[in-house]
C-alpha cells in the first residue's frame, strides 16, 4: 500500500463568530450549511440552476451540467450571458448605479472614485476603443498594467466585446510577456507608460516595447498615461488611451456570449517547461465567483471590501473584479507596495475608507508581524469586521497575530483554500455559520466534493492524510489549458483517470472537526527516514518561535536518511543570527513535533525568494539546499539577487 503524508501538528483551538455578526451573517447556523450543502452535491444540477437564476442571462440555459466527455465539462449548455454586464449593468436600474464600484489610491496618494454608472461608461468607451482596433469575440488581448482602475476597465471591456483577456503581472519581465504572448497568439495589448513601486517608476512600456521585438502577432499597443516618464510610441502600433477614449461613444451593448465562451487565460509557471495557460470560460465561473464572494465574504450593500493582491494573480481577478462587482459591492484597488512610504500604510487606508472585510495573504501578515505589533496598533481598525486570508497554508501563529493585532479578537477569519486551476474559493468556514480553526482551511464550499486518497486512490480514513483530489465538477473550474488539452489531462486528470478526480497537487487531511488541513504541496513532502512530513508542519514549529519572522523548509539529498531536512529562516527584526540559535530552533520543533522533525541544516537568510504574489519558492530552495544548478523557470521571481546570494553561500 501507497504510504501516506505523515502529519505531526495537531490544531484544537475553536473561535466563535461573535454574536453580532450571526446574528446579520446570510448563512448563520451549521444546520443552514449543512442543508445547503447537501443539496449542492446530491443535486447539484437543481442547486446551480437555482443560484445561477440570481444573475442575469439573456437567454437561459438547456442544461446545467453536461458530463458526456470528461474531463472536458460544460456548464449552463445552451445560456447566454455576460459577465461586464452583470458586474455592470444590471445594477444601474438601482439606487446602485451612484454607489462607488472602484475606490482607488496610487502609491503617492493619489485618489480615485468610480461610481458604477461610472465604471459601465468607461467601460462602454474602451470596448468601443478595441473595436477601432479590431479586437472582437474570442481576440486574445494582454494586458500588463499598473494597479490603476484602466486595468479593471480593461479587463471588464474585453468581457463584454467576448475578447479573451491575458493579464500579464505588471512585474513581469520581458521574457515572461514574449513566453504569454507567443502561446496565446496575442492580437493587441493595453499596457501604460509605467506604474509605481516603493517611489520608483516601473518602465512597463519599455518591457512592452522589448518583448513585442519577438512578438509579429502584436497589432495593436494601447498605452495608459500613468507616470508621465518618457516613452518610445511606434505610429500604426501604438496607441494613447487617452486620446483614443476622448474620442469614442459612452454607449457599447455588451455581447450575449455562451456560457461557456472563453473568457480569460492566466498563466501560472509549471517547475519546469513553458507556463501554463489556465483557461476559464464565462458562465460558469461568473457564477462561481458570485456565489463564493456573496457567502465566503458575507458581502452587505454597506461594505467596503479590499483584497490586497494584484489583479495579475487569479485572486485578483476573482475577488477584486468579478465577483465583488457582480454582487454590486465597493471594492478598494491600491496601486504600491504595503511598507511604502512606511509600514502602516495599509493600516492608514483601512482607517481612511473604512474597510469592513480585508483579505490578503500568509506572506504579508508574516511581514505586517516582523514589522513590529506598535504598527497597527497606531490605528483606529474598528471599522473591520471581517478578516480573510488566501494564497498558501498559514501557519497558526501568522493566524493568531492577524486574529489579535489586525482583528482586536472580534473578527472573524475566513482562510480560503483554491488555486487558479480551480477558478473560485473550494475550502473554507462560513464565517457565520461555524467556528474558524487557526491554519485550517474549514470545509467544502458548497458543490465540492473533495476527499484524501493514497497514491492509489484508496480514501484514507479521518486523521489521516495524503493526496487531495476534487470528486465531482463545480462551476468555475478550468476547462483545459489554451492549446493543449493533452498537457491538461495529463497534469490535473491522468492520475486518477478511471475515478474521474482533479488531482490539486496538495497533501492535506481531515481533522475530528472534519476541517481540512492543507499540509503543502505534494512536491514539498520529504521522507525522512521512511516518514513522510509536510514541510509546512515544520515551517509553522519555527515560526512559532519568537526568535522566527519566516521560514521554508525543503527536502535535501541524505545519505542514512535518503532526505535530510534544510531550513531557511529569517529572524524577527532587529535579530541578529548567533552561534546558540540554530541549536535552540532544532530543539524548538522537536518540542512542537518530534525529533524526526528537527532540521538537519538552518540557514539564516535576510530574505526569502518569493514570486510577486508574495508565495516562497520551495523548488528553488530545493537546488540551492542540494548545490544543484537550477535550470527552473525563475520568470515569476521577484528579486533574483536574494536567489543569487543564497547560491553563492553554498
Amino acid at each position: 500500500m501507497s504510504k501516506s503524508i505523515d502529519h505531526v501538528l495537531e490544531e484544537s483551538r475553536l473561535f466563535e463568530p461573535p454574536a453580532a455578526f450571526v446574528k446579520n451573517a446570510a448563512i448563520k447556523d451549521r444546520a443552514t450549511y449543512d442543508r445547503l450543502y447537501q443539496e449542492s452535491i446530491e443535486d447539484p444540477e437543481g442547486f446551480w440552476g437555482r443560484m445561477a437564476e440570481e444573475l442575469h442571462w439573456f437567454r437561459k440555459w438547456d442544461r446545467v451540467l453536461n458530463e458526456d466527455h470528461p474531463p472536458f465539462y460544460k456548464w449552463f449548455e445552451g445560456g447566454t450571458t455576460n459577465i461586464s454586464y452583470n458586474c455592470l449593468d444590471r445594477h444601474l436600474d438601482s439606487w446602485r448605479k451612484n454607489k462607488a464600484a472602484i475606490i482607488w489610491e496610487g502609491e503617492p496618494g493619489d485618489q480615485r472614485i468610480l461610481t458604477y454608472q461610472e465604471l459601465h461608461r468607461q467601460v462602454c468607451r474602451c470596448a468601443n476603443v478595441l473595436r477601432e482596433l479590431g479586437v472582437e469575440q474570442g481576440t486574445r488581448v494582454a494586458i500588463y498594467m499598473p494597479m490603476v482602475p484602466e486595468l479593471a476597465i480593461a479587463m471588464l471591456a474585453c468581457a463584454r466585446i467576448g475578447a479573451i483577456h491575458s493579464i500579464i503581472f505588471g512585474g513581469f519581465s520581458a521574457n515572461a510577456i514574449v513566453d504569454r504572448v507567443h502561446d496565446a497568439s496575442v492580437e493587441a495589448v493595453i499596457t501604460a507608460d509605467g506604474g509605481w513601486r516603493r517611489g520608483s517608476v516601473l518602465p512597463l512600456k519599455a518591457a512592452v516595447d522589448e518583448a513585442l521585438e519577438r512578438c509579429p502577432t502584436v497589432k495593436n499597443v494601447l498605452v495608459v498615461k500613468r507616470t508621465e516618464n518618457e516613452v518610445a510610441m511606434v505610429e500604426g502600433r501604438d496607441h494613447w488611451w487617452h486620446e483614443r477614449m476622448a474620442k469614442v461613444s459612452d454607449d457599447y451593448p455588451a455581447a450575449e456570449l455562451d456560457a461557456e465562451a472563453p473568457l480569460y487565460i492566466l498563466y501560472t509557471s509549471g517547475s519546469t517547461g513553458k507556463p501554463k495557460g489556465i483557461l476559464h470560460s464565462t458562465g460558469g465561473y461568473m457564477v462561481g465567483t458570485y456565489l463564493t464572494s456573496k457567502y465566503i465574504f458575507d458581502l452587505k450593500e454597506e461594505d467596503t471590501y479590499w483584497c490586497t493582491a494584484d489583479i495579475g494573480w487569479v485572486t485578483g481577478h476573482s475577488y477584486i473584479i468579478y465577483g465583488i462587482l457582480a454582487n454590486g459591492a465597493t471594492t478598494v484597488m491600491y496601486e504600491g507596495a504595503p511598507n511604502h512610504p512606511h509600514t502602516g500604510r495599509f493600516w492608514e487606508m483601512v482607517d481612511r475608507y473604512k474597510v469592513t472585510v480585508f483579505y490578503t495573504a500568509p506572506t504579508a501578515i508574516r511581514a505586517f508581524a516582523k514589522w513590529g505589533d506598535d504598527v497597527p496598533a497606531k490605528y483606529d481598525l474598528g471599522s473591520l469586521r471581517l478578516l480573510g486570508t488566501v494564497g498558501e497554508p498559514i501557519n497558526p501563529e501568522a493566524w493568531m497575530w492577524y486574529h489579535k493585532h489586525i482583528g482586536r479578537e472580534g473578527c472573524p477569519i475566513v482562510d480560503t483554500w483554491w488555486q487558479t486551476e480551480t477558478g473560485g474559493i473550494m475550502i473554507t468556514t462560513l464565517p457565520g455559520a461555524m467556528p474558524a480553526k487557526p491554519g485550517s482551511a474549514g470545509l467544502p464550499f458548497f458543490g465540492v466534493k473533495p476527499a484524501i486518497v493514497t497514491e492509489d486512490g484508496e480514501e484514507v480514513e479521518t486523521g489521516g492524510s495524503g493526496l487531495l483530489v476534487i470528486q465531482c465538477p463545480w462551476p468555475s473550474m478550468l476547462r483545459t489549458l489554451y492549446g493543449d488539452d493533452q498537457r491538461f489531462r495529463e497534469v490535473y486528470w491522468s492520475k486518477f483517470e478511471k475515478q474521474g478526480w482533479y488531482l490539486t497537487g496538495d497533501g492535506a487531511y481531515f481533522d475530528k472537526n472534519g476541517y481540512c488541513m492543507i499540509i503543502g504541496r505534494i512536491d514539498d513532502v520529504i521522507n525522512v527516514s521512511g516518514h513522510r512530513l509536510g514541510t509546512m508542519e515544520i515551517e509553522s514549529a519555527l515560526v512559532s518561535s519568537p526568535l522566527v519572522a519566516e521560514a521554508a523548509v525543503v527536502g535535501f539529498p541524505h545519505d542514512v536518511k535518503g532526505q535530510g531536512i534544510c531550513a531557511f529562516v529569517t529572524l524577527a527584526a532587529g535579530a541578529q543570527p548567533s552561534e546558540t540559535d540554530t541549536e535552540t530552533l532544532r530543539e524548538h520543533v522537536a518540542k512542537e513535533i518530534g525529533a524526526i522533525a528537527k532540521p538537519d541544516i538552518i540557514r539564516f537568510t535576510d530574505a526569502l525568494p518569493k514570486t510577486r504574489s508574495g508565495k516562497i519558492m520551495r523548488r528553488l530552495l530545493r537546488d540551492v539546499a542540494a548545490g544543484s544548478d537550477s535550470k527552473q523557470d525563475t520568470t515569476t521571481l521577484e528579486d533574483e539577487s536574494i536567489l543569487n546570494k543564497l547560491r553563492a553561500e553554498t
